[in-house]
């Protein structure tokens, strides 16, 4: 049985994902990432980075890749998990510790992104909705997270 507490939900408009998330591997970005869901941050903010074959990137409330939350930027918790297919991870500017809320999920494996960001979970059904999120560098229309929800929460 999945830890529901680690479970995070989101309602997209291609369809429901489930990520389970990695509190082992990334402690203090899989805290902030519950705060945020608690909150409804992440409620209606829009997949605006999709490229084929890389990754769908979602959290910037702008809707550009240029803002994050109103807490401060997370220190990185580079770990050795690999960014393959599923992964979750999060994305963030140059200098390691700027991660905020904006994430990535893994179209593919990307290998190359591996110790160098914050991998905190991975899509464990719903992969075929990620698949089916619109690209674009921006997207036109985006496809976005309608609600966000802990599993624990939802009863």
């Amino acid at each position: 049985m999945a830890d529901k507490e680690n479970t995070l939900i989101l309602e997209t408009t291609q369809g429901p994902v489930t990520i389970e998330m990695r509190p082992d591997l990334a402690p203090g970005h899989v805290e902030h990432i519950k705060k945020l869901v608690r909150e409804g941050f992440y409620d209606g903010i829009v997949f605006h980075r999709v490229i084929e074959g890389f990754m769908a990137q979602t959290g910037c409330p702008q809707g550009t890749g240029t803002g994050g939350s109103k807490y401060p930027n997370l220190k990185a918790e580079f770990n050795a998990e690999p960014h393959v297919r599923g992964t979750a991870s999060m994305a963030r500017a140059a200098n390691p510790d700027s991660a905020n809320s904006q994430f990535f999920i893994c179209f593919d494996d990307a290998r190359f992104l591996d110790k160098q960001y914050t991998v905190w979970g991975k899509v464990t059904s719903g992969m075929e909705n990620v698949d089916k999120i619109k690209r674009g560098e921006p997207v036109q229309n985006p496809d976005k997270i309608v609600k966000a929800h802990i599993a624990a929460d939802a009863a």
